[in-house]
């Protein structure tokens, strides 16, 4: 794995994308994804932008996209609970359930061959169109190398 192009995008990608207002995501987390490993290994947590998260309550979010219940479960994301709201074939979309934020909050999830992107933003699901092509903007560039 090239860590050094890794990290390279995701500072440039993090700079243009993630943080302050105008921008669309509020915070984003990579994450080294092994989907055939098993979800008791605590995750690493390779990037991390605008928000605080620890691998054990991560290594719980890995299970959750193992475990492929997408319809039926909720993930949290440091304290947001979430339910999936969309299901793709590479990525899902999901809405926080316990927002103080008049406009909601969501998070785009979308996997490569070797990482789990997570984009949060805030406002309504149809505000979404902004963040996802954020997330896809970086997913793209590390599927060039295929990772």
């Amino acid at each position: 794995m090239d860590w050094g192009f890794v990290h390279r995008i995701w500072d440039k990608w993090a700079s243009n994308y993630v943080g302050s207002s105008g921008q669309p995501l509020r915070g984003a987390l990579l994450i080294n994804y092994d989907p055939t490993g098993p979800a008791r290994l605590v995750s690493t947590i390779a990037e991390e932008e605008g928000i605080q998260s620890y691998p054990i309550e991560l290594s719980q979010f890995v299970g959750y996209v193992n475990r492929n219940k997408l319809r039926t479960e909720s993930f949290f994301i440091g304290l947001n609970q979430y339910l999936v709201s969309s299901i793709h074939e590479s990525w899902f979309g999901a809405r926080c359930m316990n927002t103080s934020k008049p406009a909601g909050e969501g998070a785009i999830v979308m996997q490569t061959a070797a990482f789990l992107l997570v984009g949060l933003y805030e406002g309504s699901i149809g505000s979404a169109s902004r963040p996802m092509v954020a997330v896809d903007q970086f997913a793209w560039q590390l599927g060039r190398r295929n990772l």
